[in-house]
C-alpha cells in the first residue's frame, strides 16, 4: 500500500482587517490554518500599534498554508476578492491607511502571474464599479500578529465590530462558497 504525504503551499492576502479574511479561510476545506499577521514594510518585527501608525509600511494579512490538491490558489484568490472591496486605495470601509490595502503577497512566479490572471478577469467582467487596486507584491518576511488576533471572530462573535462587519460578511460568504467549507466537525 503506498501512502502519500501531501505538501502545504502558503499564500498571503491582505484585505483590510485581517479579523475577518482569517475566520472566513479557516472555515475552507483544503486550508491547514490561516494566520493573521504582518508583511509589505520596512520596520523589522512590528507589532499591532506601529502598523496601525501607517508608518511601517506593512500590511495586514493572512498567510495561509494550504493543500493545493484540495483548494487551488485560484479559488483562494477568488474568495478573498468576494471578501472585501478591491477598488478602495489604501483602505476598506472606515480603516484607512496603507496598512488596509488590498494585496497579494505572491510566493512563486505561477502565484504572481495566477493572481495577475484573476484580475485582469474580474476587471474583464466589470464586476466593480470602479477600477481594482489590488496590489500584487512578491511575498517578504512574514511576522505573526498579537495571540489575541488570532481566530479573533470566533473568540468574539458578540463584539460590536464582529456583529456589525464581520458577521454579515461571514454569511454571504457561507452561502456563497458552502461547496468549499469543511464540515462542521474539521472545524
Amino acid at each position: 500500500m503506498t501512502t502519500t504525504t501531501q505538501q502545504t503551499e502558503i499564500a498571503t492576502f491582505g484585505a483590510g482587517c485581517f479579523w475577518c479574511l482569517e475566520a472566513a479561510l479557516n472555515e475552507l476545506s483544503g486550508v491547514e490554518k490561516a494566520i493573521s499577521g504582518y508583511m509589505g514594510g520596512h520596520t523589522p518585527n512590528p507589532d499591532y500599534r506601529s502598523v496601525c501608525t501607517g508608518n511601517t509600511g506593512h500590511a495586514e494579512v493572512v498567510q495561509v498554508h494550504f493543500y493545493p490538491e484540495q483548494i487551488s490558489f485560484i479559488d483562494l484568490c477568488k474568495i478573498f476578492f468576494s471578501l472585501h472591496d478591491a477598488t478602495q486605495l489604501n483602505r476598506q470601509g472606515n480603516d484607512i491607511g496603507t496598512q488596509y490595502r488590498s494585496v497579494i503577497f505572491s510566493h512563486s512566479e505561477q502565484q504572481q502571474q495566477q493572481a495577475a490572471a484573476i484580475i485582469v478577469e474580474l476587471e474583464q467582467q466589470k464586476l466593480f464599479n470602479a477600477p481594482m487596486v489590488t496590489e500584487l507584491s512578491p511575498a517578504s518576511q512574514f511576522y505573526p500578529a498579537e495571540a489575541y488576533h488570532q481566530g479573533y471572530y470566533q473568540q468574539n462573535p458578540y463584539q460590536g465590530y464582529c456583529q456589525m462587519l464581520i458577521s454579515p460578511k461571514m454569511a454571504k460568504f457561507r452561502s456563497q462558497f458552502q461547496h468549499f467549507l469543511k464540515n462542521k466537525t474539521e472545524r
